[in-house]
């Protein structure tokens, strides 16, 4: 009896194995257009955004201290309407500020991953999962943007009423430090 036990709990715990592996958080990584030298004050920020604080805003100093990116997140949702259905970071130079998204591997529309990575949608049709932790290499520094939560309401809705969002501004690449 006690190896019929054994077995079965091996059975299980081998079965578990892939499941686990299923949950680890995916990485995807991508680089900006921007291939320059700049490099930036490294940080950290926790970010809640709802419906009564849509948008986010952050002034990004590089090594001098000087402003030099304006970091924004913006709530996406059907125009002319309130409702949230996803949301866009956006990193932009302040002394190039021609480009209005210099976190985009290339400026031109597409559904490739690396060119999403900014596009925070749970919808599970977006190219990049919701989960998955988002590498994207700016100039000499990096962006690591991880979705910590979310939330629809009502629950079975295309709507969002929250998202927490971990972002990380390093000098480092962060697949170097795990």
């Amino acid at each position: 009896m006690k190896r019929i036990h054994a077995a079965l709990v091996l059975i299980f715990y081998l079965a578990g194995i892939p499941l686990a592996a299923q949950h680890s958080t995916q990485v995807i990584f991508g680089e900006s257009f921007r291939q320059g030298a700049t490099k930036v004050t490294e940080q950290s920020l926790e970010i809640r955004l709802d419906p009564q604080n849509t948008n986010y805003r952050e002034r990004i100093k590089d090594l001098k201290g000087n402003d030099r990116y304006d970091f924004l997140i913006v709530a996406q949702g059907p125009e002319g309407d309130t409702k949230i259905t996803s949301w866009q970071l956006r990193l932009r130079d302040l002394h190039h500020a021609i480009y209005d998204n210099i976190l985009r591997a290339t400026q031109e529309t597409s559904s490739d991953p690396g060119n999403n990575l900014g596009w925070l949608n749970p919808d599970g049709f977006s190219p990049v999962p919701i989960r998955a932790q988002r590498i994207i290499k700016v100039d000499s520094f990096y962006v690591v943007v991880q979705v910590k939560g979310y939330h629809f309401t009502p629950v079975d809705s295309p709507y969002l009423d929250s998202m927490s969002v971990e972002v990380k501004f390093s000098n480092t690449d962060p697949r170097q430090q795990k």
